[in-house]
């Protein structure tokens, strides 16, 4: 995914879809394990799309506490 569709995501959306990376990751490990998996790059943009969507919780997290002080 790009970072653009998680930014368009409000918060409760982007955290949904954050567990549900973190699943998707969780069973192509597993998939891995098992040579059930045909492409293992899969794992590796996994991880990514995870980090996109952690970066941008985290920037709404600061942003929100700048906003308070």
């Amino acid at each position: 995914m790009k970072a653009k569709s998680f930014f368009e995501m409000n918060d409760k959306e982007l955290s949904n879809k954050i567990a549900e990376l973190k699943a998707d990751l969780f069973h192509l490990r597993f998939k891995h394990a098992t040579n059930q998996l045909s492409n293992p790059m899969v794992i590796v943009q996994c991880k990514k799309d995870i980090a996109r969507a952690k970066t941008v919780q985290n920037q709404r997290a600061l942003t929100a506490k700048k906003a308070n002080n």
